[in-house]
């Protein structure tokens, strides 16, 4: 992008203007706070739990009829007192977010394109090729020694992941077997 001296003119007397009127004492924090209440007046608030790591920080999930329509960080809470990291404080988007997708994409070997397939279909084919890569490369011996693995899955937990979730998981992933087993926060 390329700036002419006009357009430097014209940025630095909008930066000079805004400062000069934030030290002359505009204070925009309660039109904010009302456009807030205004936005949350019938809306109800309803206390949850950050989904992302173990912290365990509260939300608050402000509902109106049967929509969410903002959240924050919940001040009553013992752990976050209202604080939230980035993550927290974009859980909105993980309901409200176009871009978000709503069904399993699948792209065939050899295709260059994504279709769209129903779930019981999509966890029908990972069970069956786990179970297929798990028999195939079962080890039950080595040395004389039971061991009962296989070395041919590997698996990666992301922090969207709850500590339920985690244990579940790893409960799985143990049972099959797996020795091959992290997760994105140790590494």
């Amino acid at each position: 992008m390329r700036v002419t001296r006009r357009d430097f003119l014209k940025l630095s007397g909008a930066a000079a203007a805004t400062t000069l009127l934030a030290e002359v004492g505009f204070d925009l924090t309660s039109a904010r706070a009302k456009v807030q209440a205004l936005k949350l007046e019938a809306a109800k608030a309803v206390p949850t739990i950050c989904p992302y790591c173990s912290s365990g920080c509260g939300i608050l999930v402000y509902t109106k009829d049967g929509e969410v329509v903002a959240t924050e960080g919940d001040p009553d809470h013992p752990i976050s007192r209202g604080g939230l990291c980035s993550k927290g404080a974009a859980v909105y988007q993980i309901h409200h977010n176009e871009r978000r997708l709503t069904k399993p994409l699948y792209r065939a070997p050899g295709s260059d394109r994504w279709e769209e397939k129903e779930w019981d279909w999509v966890l029908d084919q990972i069970t069956q090729r786990i179970k297929a890569t798990r028999d195939a490369n079962f080890i039950e011996q080595e040395n004389g020694i039971t061991v009962n693995r296989t070395e041919a899955i590997a698996s990666l937990g992301g922090a969207a992941l709850d500590n339920e979730e985690c244990y579940l998981l790893q409960k799985l992933l143990r049972a099959l077997g797996l020795v091959y087993i992290e997760h994105q926060a140790r590494i």
